[in-house]
């Protein structure tokens, strides 16, 4: 992918912020985290910094800081709304921000989530997207009962067992993308006909079934959702290392990466392009996306004092898998700046805070890039492809059904 003269910024929002001792900021809203204004506010606030779009974070089992159980603390939130219902509320109260769900295909099925985020995407007009997620978590796996996991250690993590679960996990994942994608395409752009007057609402030759038979699913279709305003909505992926980079090379739109300087940057996504090279996708149809915590104030000490502060309220060091950023926005336009140089195509910033850091964001980050002419200044585009430079698709199917097209 050529770089674009402009930066896509995306924000993350999970909760109160990602520090988790945000919820006890003076600003915070907790006793609002579970209502709909809270999140069409955040919303909102994204939109008015023109930013590309914002995800939502989600999980089937509760927050814990262990990774293999629930624990037991108090001081930290715990709960969350359903992202793809949290998206679908905040449609409406927006007309141009990309509103992109966080999903875990371990324990859904794709059948059901095709026609959420096809629904999504027309209640946004064209803005909808999700973030595919799996699930390695054994408490996770015992909500629904019907497969296990073994637990895993993070110093196991690069052992051929555990690297083998993880490829499991992520195939599945690839093949969930596969389904939804073909189930997109399963009504072309033109088979609802609603002429009263013959009494013909759908053409049934325009309508599809997707036959798809993989390791993980065995789908016939089609689907009951009209293909989306988008034709294909957005799927994003986040990945730390080469099987979620695979996925992302073949199968997503976006991909987050967690570089913390900018060679590591570079590596990433030079190997995400070989990989995508080797799919045989073309090299304008993935976007890489740099992850950051942000810790953002009108100066670097206000910034690395509120740190400390909400380290100490939590009562340890906060840590992150992407890189943490305390400076002034100034001092974060010059780090997007330098590490695009590594072929990064945006960033997407996760507040520390709600809603500080990300009116940090909308309000002091982005006039400082505007300034610098790396960031738009008006909203071009009234879809999520749109605002990505991303061509609507042509339907896979439609060629096929059309007898004059399948001669060529």
């Amino acid at each position: 992918m050529s770089p674009d003269p402009l930066l896509h910024l995306a924000v993350a929002l999970d909760g109160a912020g990602w520090h988790p001792a945000a919820w006890r900021e003076p600003d915070a809203r907790p006793d609002e985290l579970f209502r709909g204004r809270y999140w069409t506010d955040l919303v909102a606030e994204a939109e008015e910094g023109l930013l590309d779009f914002v995800t939502i974070e989600d999980s089937f089992g509760l927050q814990s800081t262990d990774f293999n159980d629930v624990d037991d603390r108090v001081d930290q939130v715990r709960g969350r709304l359903d992202a793809v219902l949290t998206a679908a509320r905040t449609a409406p109260a927006t007309s141009h921000v990309g509103i992109v769900p966080t999903v875990v295909a371990t324990h859904s099925e794709p059948f059901h989530l095709s026609k959420a985020i096809a629904t999504l995407d027309y209640a946004s007009t064209g803005r909808a997207g999700l973030r595919i997620q799996i699930s390695a978590k054994p408490y996770e796996f015992a909500l629904f009962g019907r497969r296990t996991t073994e637990p895993v250690r993070l110093a196991d993590i690069d052992t051929d067992e555990v690297q083998a679960q993880i490829a499991e996990r992520f195939s599945e994942a690839a093949d969930y993308v596969e389904v939804l994608r073909r189930l997109w395409d399963s009504w072309e752009d033109d088979a609802e006909i609603r002429d009263a007057a013959t009494g013909r609402f759908i053409d049934r030759d325009k309508l599809h079934h997707i036959d798809f038979e993989g390791d993980w699913f065995d789908v016939r279709g089609p689907s009951i959702t009209p293909r989306p305003p988008q034709g294909q909505p957005i799927v994003t992926a986040l990945g730390h290392a080469t099987i979620p980079y695979q996925l992302i090379a073949r199968s997503a739109d976006v991909g987050f990466v967690t570089p913390h300087d900018r060679p590591g940057a570079a590596a990433i996504v030079a190997e995400i392009r070989r990989e995508q090279e080797f799919a045989g996708r073309a090299s304008d149809t993935v976007h890489v996306f740099g992850d950051l915590v942000v810790f953002l104030d009108e100066s670097t000490q206000a910034a690395e004092e509120r740190r400390a502060r909400l380290d100490e309220l939590a009562g340890t060091p906060f840590t992150s898998d992407a890189h943490i950023f305390a400076g002034t926005p100034s001092e974060l336009a010059d780090l997007l700046a330098d590490w695009r140089h590594a072929g990064l195509t945006g960033y997407r910033l996760r507040p520390a805070a709600l809603p500080h850091d990300l009116t940090q964001i909308t309000r002091g980050l982005v006039p400082e890039l505007q300034a610098r002419g790396l960031f738009r200044t008006a909203y071009q585009a009234t879809t999520l492809r749109g605002h990505l430079g991303l061509s609507r698709p042509a339907n896979r199917y439609a060629a096929a059904s059309d007898p004059a097209l399948a001669a060529v």
